[in-house]
C-alpha cells in the first residue's frame, strides 16, 4: 500500500498544495447543510470544507465564518452566489475575516468581482460549465476551477461530468481543476485524478454525516434513495423556462408540474401576464429546501440530491466517509500494481 499511497500523493499533490489540506477533497457547498458543523468536520478530517453563504446577509456570514473558525484551525472556504445583491459586501467580509479561499458560484462572475476577491488575499475558485467559460475565467485571473456535471444535486447544467472532464482536463493546466458531480467512491476520484484533475468535490456523500445538521427525515430519504430517484425538475413549456434542479422525487416535485400547468393556463386565459406567471413559477420552491433540511418536511420540501445518492447507505462520521474514500482509491491503485506485477511474471 506504500507504493499506492506514494502514487496517490503524486496525483493530487497540486490540489493538496492549493487547498492546504491532507486530502484534495472539497465539500460541495449546500445551502442549509454546509454550515459551521459539517464544514469544520470536513476540514478537521483532512478535507476542505466550504461554507454555503446562499442568501445570508453580510452580518450572518460573518457570524458563520467566526463560528467555523472556532471549530477548526484547518483551511476552509466560503461559497458566494454571484447574483447575491450584496456580493461586494460579502467578499469584503471574507477579506476582513481572512478567509483563504473564496468560491464564486451560481453563474459566471464579473471580472471586477474576481479582482475584488483576489484583492482580499484569498485564492479564488470558480465553476466552469464549458471550455469556453473556463478560458474566460482564466483570462479574468481565477486561481482554480471546478467543473461540475449534470449528475450533481441542486442547480445543474446539461453536460455530464465525464464529458466535461474530457473537454477541459486535457486542455486546462494553468490552474488546478477540481471535478464534481456524481462522485461517491474513491475509485471515481482516482479516475479523474489520473485524467489530470487536481482533486474532487463531493456534496451528496456528506449529507448523512453525523456532524451534518440535516433533519433525520432528510437523511433517511437519502439512505433509502437509488440513483434513479434523483431527477431534474420538469419544465412544462419552454415559453416559461425553469432552471433545472436535481432532487429526489416527492409530492412537491409532482405538484410543481401541476402548478406550472395551472399558471400557464391562467396566462392563456388572460388571468395573468407572462411576467407575473414566470415569477410565480420561480417562487414555487422558495423556502422549500429549508422545509426539508431543517423542518424535516420531505413531502412538501425540496430534496436536492445528486445521483451519487444511491451510494449513501447509512449515517457515518465525516472522518469515516473521508477515510472510506481514501481507502477505496488506495485499494484500486494497489490492485493495479499487483496486476502489473503478476503480468510481468508471466
Amino acid at each position: 500500500m506504500d507504493k499506492a499511497r506514494q502514487r496517490l500523493e503524486h496525483l493530487w499533490r497540486r490540489g493538496r498544495d492549493f487547498l492546504g489540506t491532507e486530502l484534495a477533497i472539497m465539500g460541495g457547498a449546500m445551502s442549509w447543510i454546509s454550515e459551521r458543523h459539517l464544514v469544520a468536520a470536513i476540514s478537521n478530517g483532512g478535507g476542505f470544507g466550504v461554507l454555503a453563504c446562499g442568501s445570508m446577509s453580510p452580518e450572518l456570514l460573518a457570524e458563520e465564518i467566526h463560528a467555523t473558525q472556532e471549530r477548526t484551525s484547518k483551511p476552509f472556504g466560503v461559497n458566494l452566489i454571484t447574483l447575491h445583491p450584496e456580493l461586494d459586501a460579502l467578499i469584503d467580509v471574507c477579506g476582513e475575516m481572512q478567509v483563504g479561499h473564496i468560491v464564486l458560484a451560481g453563474g459566471l462572475p464579473s471580472g471586477s468581482a474576481i479582482k475584488r476577491a483576489k484583492d482580499t488575499g484569498a485564492k479564488v475558485v470558480c465553476f466552469a460549465p464549458a471550455l469556453v467559460a473556463a478560458k474566460k475565467l482564466l483570462r479574468s485571473g481565477v486561481d482554480a476551477l471546478v467543473i461540475e456535471g449534470t449528475e450533481a444535486g441542486g442547480h445543474i447544467g446539461s453536460v455530464a461530468t465525464s464529458v466535461l472532464a474530457q473537454e477541459i482536463l486535457p486542455v486546462v493546466d494553468q490552474v488546478p481543476v477540481f471535478v464534481a458531480g456524481g462522485i461517491g467512491r474513491g475509485e471515481a476520484m482516482l479516475s479523474y485524478l489520473e485524467m489530470g484533475a487536481a482533486g474532487c468535490q463531493l456534496g451528496t456523500r456528506f449529507v448523512c454525516a453525523t456532524e451534518c445538521i440535516a433533519h433525520p427525515n432528510f437523511k433517511q430519504s437519502f439512505i433509502k434513495a437509488a440513483a434513479r430517484d434523483a431527477v431534474p425538475s420538469v419544465q412544462v413549456d419552454p415559453q416559461f423556462p425553469v432552471i433545472p434542479v436535481r432532487a429526489l422525487t416527492n409530492a412537491a416535485t409532482r405538484k410543481f408540474v401541476l402548478f406550472q400547468m395551472d399558471v400557464i393556463e391562467k396566462v392563456r386565459s388572460s388571468q395573468l401576464d407572462q411576467k407575473e406567471a414566470q415569477l410565480q413559477i420561480e417562487h414555487y420552491w422558495a423556502g422549500a429546501l429549508r422545509r426539508a433540511v431543517i423542518d424535516g418536511d420531505i413531502e412538501n420540501g425540496s430534496l436536492m440530491a445528486g445521483q451519487s445518492v444511491g451510494m449513501v447507505t447509512r449515517e457515518q462520521s465525516t472522518a469515516e466517509i473521508l477515510g472510506e474514500l481514501l481507502d477505496q482509491a488506495l485499494a484500486a491503485l494497489a490492485a493495479r500494481d499487483e496486476s502489473r506485477s503478476t503480468m510481468a511474471q508471466c
